[in-house]
């Protein structure tokens, strides 16, 4: 994190950097099951507005449709799993795995629990919800 406050981040080989202008409040874990086949364990992810990220270098990023709905980009060289992106928002979801550190973020709650996988359990005290987060009021 640099002193502006702007998050970087990229993926394993360097091929795809991207900047994040706005800092989130947190990072969130997502259980669901596509998270999971995507990161081979739950995604950890920040959310930000779309219109914020500066995809820097892309010359391996490729994007996967998951679902009528929304599309999750990776590193088609290294296999970085990197952004879920839904077709009608305009908010941006980033791996948080792929963050530089130091990013001076902590988690703020789990998502999607009914769906965690079976060999690990949800223990931190930390805001659970069994399907996503509910809508702001």
């Amino acid at each position: 994190m640099s002193d502006s406050g702007v998050l970087t981040g990229g993926c394993l080989c360097g091929a795809v950097r991207y900047k994040a202008t706005e800092r989130p409040m947190g990072v969130v874990n997502c259980h669901c099951g596509q998270c999971r086949r995507f990161h081979g364990h739950f995604g950890a992810y920040i959310t930000i507005l779309r219109e914020t990220v500066v995809i820097e270098a892309q010359d391996t990023l490729s994007w996967y449709r998951s679902s009528a709905k929304a599309q999750r980009g990776f590193c088609s060289r290294c296999g970085s799993s990197l952004f879920w992106s839904g077709d009608e928002s305009g908010l941006f979801d980033i791996a948080a795995g792929t963050l530089d550190q130091p990013t001076g973020l902590t988690t703020l709650r789990h998502i999607h629990a009914e769906d965690k996988g079976d060999y690990y359990a949800i223990d931190d005290g930390l805001e659970c919800f069994p399907q996503g987060a509910p809508e702001p009021p």
